[in-house]
């Protein structure tokens, strides 16, 4: 049995095949394969994700993140130079004033005073007035438009914020087929279509909640059908989650801070279900870290509006929900840590060497993991 200051970090290395990594996603959402992992027998079955409903019963519950992400990864040049700069939108810090948080790459590039221009709205350009970090960048927009009319203008000129490892050839043959596979629809507005849940409602989130990407409106309904309730909270996922572990010793780690709503409605259900011993099944890392940061010593939710920092690696004992839907994610990654820390890190790491062998996706766009008692 681990203990909490035996695990490191390289514990959770593995070889990942590049091919292995989904560029794309499944031609509809819930057309991905699922492996089922048993936690206590640490029996692995090979499953679809529309098999899933066979796992619950009525009265069982989900519980989704409604965040909605924004098409935050722009291109721009420099003034004068004509450099292209890579801007991806963080927050929005003054509606009026038009102050955004940013990140740029090249970051050398890019000093207080300079100005970026996007081709495709020349009527908006980009002031750099602060340096928050290395990349970060804060920025003073300057435009014609009106206050409510400017936001919906810059998201025109954003595309999905796609994960790094997601590196797609984008030679015209392979454009080619791919718009073929998705009925001609152009990458860029298949991704603002596909790298967003059926659900999303709050915006403010800058990567999607990958593991609801899989739900698509008949699965929901089949769940509907069974008598399976689902209620909906919502964590703004902030590019903390792709950010590397830097550190060897676990006790040491930092995580970036989101923000988690958790309405009243949906800590009552949750609560409900658990007092009716119904199965609860977090949808998500980012639910089930919400749900732990905010749950008290008796495993009881209270409404929450807030930041969490929370950052769970094995050994820890879950509180709340006793089921976990997931991606398959990457090596060393935070997600892979809660996963181990839920399901058991043998039983996790025996289950993504399968889940190599037998090819299934990883990522974002990836295949899925059901994990239950």
């Amino acid at each position: 049995m681990y203990k909490a200051n035996d695990m490191k970090l390289s514990q959770f290395k593995f070889k990942l095949p590049e091919e292995l990594i989904a560029q794309y996603p499944a031609s509809y959402r819930d057309d991905a394969r699922m492996m089922v992992l048993h936690r206590k027998t640490g029996e692995i079955e090979h499953k679809l994700v529309t098999d899933m409903v066979q796992y619950f019963d009525e009265g069982d519950l989900f519980v989704f993140n409604d965040s909605k992400v924004f098409p935050a990864r722009l291109w721009a040049h420099k003034e004068k130079t004509n450099a292209l700069i890579e801007v991806f939108l963080l927050r929005e810090l003054n509606h009026k004033a038009r102050y955004w948080d940013v990140l740029v790459d090249p970051a050398r590039k890019i000093r207080i005073g300079n100005k970026l221009t996007f081709d495709d709205d020349p009527s908006i350009v980009a002031e750099v007035i602060d340096n928050t970090t290395s990349r970060g960048r804060t920025f003073r927009f300057l435009t014609d438009y009106d206050n409510e009319e400017f936001v919906p203008r810059l998201y025109a000129l954003g595309s999905a914020p796609l994960p790094r490892y997601i590196r797609r050839p984008m030679d015209e043959q392979t454009k080619a087929q791919y718009e073929e596979v998705f009925h001609d629809q152009p990458v860029r507005d298949m991704d603002i279509e596909r790298y967003q849940t059926i659900f999303a409602d709050k915006i403010g989130a800058v990567a999607a909640p990958a593991a609801g990407l899989h739900f698509s409106k008949q699965l929901l309904k089949r769940l509907e059908i069974r008598g399976i309730e689902t209620t909906f909270m919502t964590s703004h996922v902030s590019l903390g989650i792709f950010k590397d572990i830097d550190v060897e010793d676990l006790t040491k780690n930092k995580m970036e801070s989101e923000q988690i709503i958790l309405p009243e409605k949906m800590a009552n259900t949750v609560n409900q279900a658990r007092e009716n011993q119904k199965h609860v099944c977090a949808v998500g890392t980012e639910v089930m870290r919400a749900m732990e940061h905010v749950a008290g010593t008796n495993g009881l939710l209270k409404a929450y509006d807030g930041w969490t920092n929370k950052f769970i690696y094995p050994p820890y004992t879950f509180a709340v929900a006793d089921r976990f839907f997931v991606n398959f994610y990457m090596p060393m990654s935070s997600q892979l840590l809660m996963v181990a820390a839920f399901a058991g890190y043998e039983e996790t790491m025996h289950a993504y060497e399968e889940a190599i062998k037998e090819g299934y996706h990883f990522g974002d766009y990836g295949d899925a993991m059901l994990i239950v008692d």
